[in-house]
């Protein structure tokens, strides 16, 4: 007969628990070890809270301030993420743009920005001119901000809606792509 048979009851009973709980240990070590490398793969390198920092031109003029709530870089996908982001684009003899979101994200050095989550775009000179979308992608190498996603700009002799935008805040035009609609009241006299 086999030995294990030999043994008495508890014995056996207590190998049984040994076993199991060995085959427990297993396989919880490998879940923990795959939750613990994920932590890792998001962990940051660099974080700041209700941050503000100014971006120069070559010549060292100031050329877009952003603010925020939290951002911080991951290095390992080198991608930033910007809670409640607050970018105003300044500009020599033009107006300044001041756009807002509920999240930012930017991957390397920045050059293209996507921001989320009830973008608004401000005329600083004329706040009553808005326009609202939800989706925003803001290249900031040649200072464009485009969006497939519906817009609403509001001014106040009335609204426009379009389907996708693309503006240009060097020359300060307006492009809309689809489905555009508004209304305009005429100011009186």
């Amino acid at each position: 007969m086999n030995a294990i048979f030999n043994l008495p009851l508890y014995a056996r009973i207590g190998l049984l628990l040994l076993a199991l709980a060995s085959i427990w240990l297993v396989f919880s070590g490998e879940h923990s070890s795959s939750q613990s490398d994920l932590k890792v793969d998001r962990s940051s390198d660099l974080a700041m809270t209700d941050f503000k920092m100014t971006i120069m031109d070559p010549e060292g003029k100031p050329v877009r301030i952003i603010n925020g709530d939290l951002m911080e870089h991951f290095p390992e996908s080198d991608t930033t993420e910007i809670t409640n982001p607050i970018a105003e684009f300044l500009q020599t003899n033009r107006d300044s743009w001041i756009i807002t979101a509920n999240h930012g994200h930017t991957q390397g050095k920045g050059t293209t920005i996507l921001l989320t989550g009830n973008v608004i775009i401000v005329d600083k000179e004329n706040p009553a001119l808005k326009m609202l979308t939800e989706k925003l992608t803001l290249d900031t190498q040649y200072n464009t901000a485009y969006t497939d996603q519906a817009v609403t700009i509001k001014s106040p002799n009335g609204d426009t809606e379009s389907v996708g935008l693309h503006a240009d805040l060097n020359d300060e035009t307006i492009n809309l792509h689809s489905r555009v609609k508004g209304q305009y009241d005429a100011p009186a006299n």
